[in-house]
């Protein structure tokens, strides 16, 4: 994965574990060792990229069988850092709680602390730190899947890592690609990261309450996601107010 995205990393970076358990391992992301003076040459990258994308494949394909066989509807949440993917899935989770069996995979580079925060939604999570990796691969999910089992006819949440780059070329066996846009952040990020808004079913648009604040045409950030996308569907919501929820929980239950 190094030559394919730049999140180099040696093998022993990458730490799968439930909330509250120590650091007991690592998992075998199979990362080979980066050497600056070793630099390859454009053909080779593009080998690599294939050879290290077809193996996620491979692993994606089973993920998805073992999803498709439990019922089990996995949801890759995917945005840029502070978008409000947390506190989106915290709301939805309690809202959601005792009506469909739900978990987590959470995904970020270091520390434990998303994973603290829908521990105490009452949810089962798995924390996933990818060291300096900028993503989720289908080997971080397939493991973490080992340390919790989803109840059948369950919502499985991935939470990717914050990047709007990497995690679009990264199957991990997902029903689907939930992007996550905040109001804070700029109508024209569906411009700038087109393979992340091409690679997804559904466009939350979050923080709407701060919509009288900021300089973001919500007419124009569809606009553009539209012309990137043209079978995108949208939610605007404000995860801090609850507005907007309504919507975004019955998508939820529909896919079940």
């Amino acid at each position: 994965m190094c030559d394919s995205c730049g999140c180099s990393q040696p093998d022993n970076s990458v730490t799968i574990r439930r909330a509250g358990q120590n650091v007991s391992g690592s998992a075998n992301h199979h990362h080979a060792p980066h050497h600056h003076h070793d630099r390859p040459v454009q053909g080779r990258i593009v080998e690599v990229r294939e050879a290290v994308l077809g193996k996620n494949d491979a692993l994606a394909a089973h993920n998805r069988e073992f999803f498709k066989n439990r019922r089990v509807v996995a949801l890759n949440l995917v945005s840029s850092p502070g978008s409000g993917k947390t506190t989106i899935l915290e709301r939805t989770i309690r809202a959601l709680l005792g009506e469909i069996p739900m978990a987590v995979i959470e995904g970020d580079q270091q520390t434990m602390l998303d994973a603290e925060r829908i521990e105490a939604t009452g949810a089962p999570v798995v924390q996933v730190n990818t060291g300096a990796g900028c993503h989720l691969d289908a080997d971080m999910v397939h493991q973490a899947l080992h340390q919790m089992e989803p109840a059948e006819n369950s919502l499985l949440f991935i939470e990717n890592v914050g990047n709007l780059v990497c995690p679009a070329m990264f199957d991990l066996g997902e029903a689907a690609k939930v992007v996550i846009i905040s109001v804070t952040e700029g109508e024209d990020k569906p411009l700038k990261y087109p393979a992340m808004f091409d690679a997804a079913s559904l466009c939350l648009i979050n923080k709407i309450d701060l919509l009288p604040h900021v300089d973001f045409e919500v007419a124009r950030c569809r606009e553009y996601a539209l012309r990137v996308n043209r079978r995108l569907e949208f939610f605007e919501l404000s995860a801090r107010t609850g507005e907007g929820m309504p919507g975004w929980l019955d998508w939820l239950r529909s896919r079940l």
